[in-house]
């Protein structure tokens, strides 16, 4: 496969790994690293996830986005059961190498599992004196019915 041509670079001083050209991301004690993703042509946030190295090495390989679910404990190929494929534009790393950023064009239109065009679709209101919070929606449109689209499957999602 493609993405095992794809090795990553030791981490051998905060000089190769901040100012550096070689690759080699920082992965967290589970084996992860975060994505954060964005409308290519909006910077709209999209979504945010995990990648380990496979899910890395299979987006650098593929130019569509492969992230690693945590509630699943399984590699996800975004858009294989929905269609909503993620069709990498540009890959940014942080500067030392932890989080990175997916700008991305999105087929169909939505990259949330729950129909909107965006997983951040709920405002948290500032200054809140109360108890308890009430989310405010800021989109009521979704794009898409996940029933329609994903059936009776469980939400992928973990209460």
């Amino acid at each position: 496969m493609p993405e095992r041509s794809i090795e990553f670079h030791p981490r051998q001083s905060i000089e190769q790994v901040e100012e550096g050209t070689d690759l080699a991301p920082r992965f967290d004690d589970r084996g992860l690293i975060t994505a954060v993703t964005t409308d290519a042509t909006t910077g709209e946030l999209l979504m945010q996830g995990y990648m380990n190295a496979e899910a890395l090495r299979l987006t650098i390989a593929t130019g569509e986005a492969h992230y690693f679910s945590r509630s699943r404990g399984v590699l996800w190929h975004k858009g294989a059961t929905s269609g909503l494929v993620q069709t990498v534009r540009e890959l940014m790393i942080d500067d030392d190498q932890d989080c990175i950023w997916l700008k991305v064009d999105v087929a169909g239109g939505a990259s949330c599992h729950v129909g909107y065009r965006s997983c951040f679709y709920r405002r948290v209101p500032i200054g809140n004196a109360g108890r308890h919070v009430t989310l405010e929606f800021t989109d009521t449109e979704k794009v898409f019915d996940p029933a329609e689209v994903y059936g009776d499957a469980p939400n992928p999602t973990v209460l």
